[in-house]
């Protein structure tokens, strides 16, 4: 097993290395990050404007230019953006910030995902069944920012009523709140309940509706008549079997939506004001730096990558035959 997986992590790497550089020729071939400088009034000299052509290496080959960036990378140097700050300032702060958002909303819409999937196969046709599944398909259907909306709107009523902010809608933490160790994980799990709802909740209709299918694959099949045949009952047979079986296909569905839900999060990070990766993405376009899309790129490419090899991991470990193989 453990050549199957050193062989996936290469195959990974090699595709990080592929979607930066795609990234940032792309962003190269398209951005003008003169332009706002030449545009000013009154405008600057042509010999400033030539001194910051030569600082953002405009005059070199963009693969030139990717191969030194890339090079810097290696040593924790990932450049400067267009107004001459260090990217690496600013990279651990928004890093974090995603991390902490994305990981608890993922970690929550895989659980219940699963365990309402779960349940509704085994309700097949049932009222819970109807009812989760009404549910689901509304979630899936109204958009992200509607739904962070529509949450921001519906519990202020509730820190009304309180007397007191219960619940914070804007930003990762109080911006100035100093306190004690207790006081300030109480200020950020305060701002932190509302956008991993938001998270959470299309994560969980989302995987629930493929587990229920994955579910409803197996619920029929001889393995499970045979484990029931040879003493098991029917709830043991289902969840130390049948559920074993289910979760093999949806391994990989769990590994890479976490990578893909970076990008997806825009809206939730722009909503709530949590100045993550996601809203970085957004900035780097509006600021036309090529440096802030290929580090972005390669931070969601890690993302996907270690999601990727996590889901190889579990598929040997659910599937013996991987791991014969």
């Amino acid at each position: 097993m453990a050549g199957f997986l050193s062989r996936r992590l290469a195959n990974y790497l090699v595709l990080c290395v592929l979607a930066t550089f795609l990234a940032y020729a792309l962003a190269s071939m398209t951005f003008r990050p003169l332009d706002a400088l030449s545009q000013r009034q009154p405008p600057p000299p042509p010999s400033t404007i030539e001194a910051k052509r030569l600082e953002l290496h405009l005059d070199q080959p963009i693969p030139v230019r990717f191969a030194t960036w890339a090079q810097g990378v290696i040593h924790g140097d990932f450049g400067h953006t267009v107004l001459s700050a260090p990217i690496i300032d600013e990279l651990g702060r928004r890093v974090g910030i995603s991390l902490r958002l994305f990981l608890l909303g993922t970690i929550i819409g895989v659980v219940l995902g699963v365990l309402l999937g779960v349940a509704a196969a085994i309700k097949q046709y049932k009222i819970f069944d109807h009812v989760s599944t009404f549910l689901s398909f509304l979630i899936l259907s109204t958009p992200v920012f509607v739904i962070g909306t529509l949450l921001k709107v519906a519990w202020l009523p509730v820190n009304q009523a309180a007397g007191t902010q219960l619940l914070a809608f804007n930003g990762e933490a109080t911006t100035g709140f100093t306190g004690g160790f207790g006081e300030i994980l109480v200020d950020r799990i305060q701002h932190l309940v509302l956008p991993t709802i938001s998270i959470a909740l299309g994560l969980i209709a989302y995987y629930s509706r493929y587990q229920r299918n994955a579910m409803l694959d197996v619920l029929g099949s001889d393995f499970l008549r045979t484990a029931q045949a040879k003493g098991l009952t029917r709830r043991k047979a289902l969840f130390t079997h049948g559920l074993r079986t289910a979760l093999i296909p949806m391994a990989t569905l769990f590994a890479f939506g976490f990578g893909l839900l970076v990008t997806g999060g825009v809206f939730t990070e722009r909503i709530f004001g949590w100045f993550g990766m996601g809203d970085w993405l957004i900035v780097g376009v509006q600021t036309q730096d090529a440096n802030i899309i290929a580090t972005v790129t390669l931070f969601i490419a890690v993302m996907v990558l270690i999601s990727g090899w996590l889901s190889d991991v579990i598929y040997a470990a659910l599937d013996p035959r991987v791991r014969v193989r």
